[in-house]
């Protein structure tokens, strides 16, 4: 089974707290709680980045106030020096807050009301913890509150948001005017679908979780729109290896990519699938290619086709475990021709990318084969539903994803940061692995090789797409902890691919 945190709208955590008080539950109790949660995270942030035991709280007039209040009080008890910039008037505060700001006070911390100010000067050390506004904020941050995020976030310190950055919509991801850049997103009880839509992915940083109390009843009410994937579910789906196997039983791929001056793709697809975990792959591609081909893989075995007589595709399909489709084949009268020729004759698990996508958006009412898989980016999605306009907001947009799911009985793999996996008959998946760096001409077209080979190994459709997404993030995060995130090529996976497999084993 595959295990993820269930991913709320404000809405809906709003709701199932609303339950909780109806039942007796107590916001005094609930902000305590979160207080001492956020407090040790703090704590560990600094430890773990050896900085300055100095905290700089961003305070702003509801709830979200009090919990940084709450967090400061607990973190002079700790022996930090905790220092706050009020943007508004205490009367104009909510009554935890006003509470929690007393407490705060007793405790000797330090407040400055800035709300009349236009600059902001923070303390030059340690960390900044956002408490401006919380998960119910919509709109435009402006003002004051416009001006200490800005401010905040040319500090250059680490920012450290509870539940949200400020400025950011807790249901759609949206920002309009600003929003803090946060180091790290403390988010409490459940995690919010606006962290990963819209402009949320750019603003949340790592995300860890405290908890403020809440019942697992109440958790267990929740209507999730999306699960983050626990990668500790996704260890338990590595393709299992006896010793005696051999290379026919480890996954025989093939691969239908390549065109005249297009090389590069379906050799990354291919020596994708070889490197993860495919015993053999052989690359048909378009005659005439041999010598653009030269330089692939000694292993990749490469094999001309003229895209029309099927009788060799035939027989290698009655002995392939999984096929891809698609790594620059092109766009022109004989790619159509390949794919009108070749897909009545797979009848294996698939992957469909690239030119493939986009022969199906040009010819919606073909009939797809069973267990396929579809590895479209945001642009390539939205030619498949046939929008020609960007959608209103990214939750249509997944609505839209997913319907076409279910309705084709295909996963999808929309791939980007973070990447997400639509299949018939459950909410999507989030894979929240990768870095910024895998943005780069043929990534997608590895990730198409590893997905191969994971279907090839006798995974399901959906456990294939979310277990070769996360090692191919994984990969990406190793590399660009040694080449950075600008020096990254989509061939460098290659090199860290061992060491997200390692990873993935270690999680076991």
């Amino acid at each position: 089974m595959i295990e993820g945190i269930k991913v709320v709208t404000a809405h809906e955590m709003a709701r199932i707290e609303g339950l909780a008080f109806a039942k007796g539950a107590s916001e005094v109790d609930y902000m305590e709680h979160a207080a001492a949660a956020i407090a040790d995270q703090v704590e560990r942030f600094i430890d773990r980045h050896g900085l300055d035991q100095t905290v700089t709280l961003l305070i702003g007039k509801g709830n979200n106030g009090g919990d940084a209040y709450a967090a400061g009080r607990r973190l002079i008890e700790k022996g930090f020096t905790v220092v706050a910039y009020h943007i508004y008037s205490l009367e104009s505060c909510g009554p935890l807050c006003k509470q929690m700001c007393e407490g705060f006070k007793e405790k000797g911390g330090e407040i400055h009301f800035v709300h009349k100010e236009a600059d902001f000067n923070f303390e030059p050390e340690g960390v900044i913890l956002d408490g401006l506004v919380g998960t119910g904020f919509k709109g435009a941050a402006e003002g004051a509150l416009a001006k200490i995020i800005t401010a905040a976030n040319d500090s250059n310190l680490p920012i450290i948001a509870i539940d949200i950055p400020s400025g950011v919509n807790g249901n759609t991801g949206i920002v309009e005017t600003v929003a803090i850049q946060a180091t790290l997103t403390i988010y409490l009880g459940l995690p919010k679908l606006g962290f990963f839509i819209g402009n949320g992915w750019d603003h949340t940083g790592e995300l860890v979780y405290a908890s403020f109390g809440l019942k697992q009843e109440y958790i267990d009410e929740a209507k999730p729109s999306a699960y983050l994937v626990n990668l500790a579910s996704l260890s338990s789906l590595m393709p299992k290896i006896k010793r005696t196997r051999h290379k026919y039983e480890a996954g025989y791929v093939l691969g239908f990519g390549g065109s005249p001056g297009m090389p590069g793709a379906a050799i990354l697809s291919g020596f994708g699938a070889l490197k993860s975990g495919a015993g053999i792959v052989r690359l048909f591609h378009p005659i005439g290619m041999e010598e653009a081909l030269n330089n692939a893989p000694y292993e990749l075995i490469r094999e001309g086709w003229d895209g029309k007589h099927c009788e060799r595709i035939v027989e290698e399909m009655s002995r392939a475990k999984a096929v891809f489709v698609g790594p620059g084949i092109g766009r022109n009268k004989e790619a159509a021709q390949l794919m009108k020729h070749l897909l009545p004759h797979i009848n294996v698990p698939s992957v469909f990318d690239a030119d493939a996508l986009f022969y199906l958006s040009e010819n919606p009412k073909t009939k797809l084969p069973e267990f396929c898989i579809l590895t479209p980016h945001r642009k390539e999605m939205k030619r498949l539903l046939g929008q020609t306009k960007e959608p209103q907001d990214d939750i249509h947009f997944h609505e839209s994803c997913q319907t076409y799911a279910e309705q084709k009985m295909v996963t999808i793999i929309l791939k980007g940061a973070p990447t997400w996996v639509f299949s018939p008959h459950t909410p999507p998946f989030i894979i929240a692995v990768g870095d910024p760096g895998m943005a780069t001409a043929g990534s997608g077209d590895v990730l198409t090789g590893m997905v191969a080979a994971m279907l090839a190994q006798g995974l399901e459709p959906v456990k294939a797409a979310l277990l070769a997404t996360a090692l191919h993030g994984l990969a990406g995060e190793h590399a660009a902890i040694n080449l950075t995130s600008y020096c990254m090529t989509a061939s460098d996976l290659f090199e860290y691919l061992p060491d997200a497999y390692l990873q993935m084993i270690d999680i076991i």
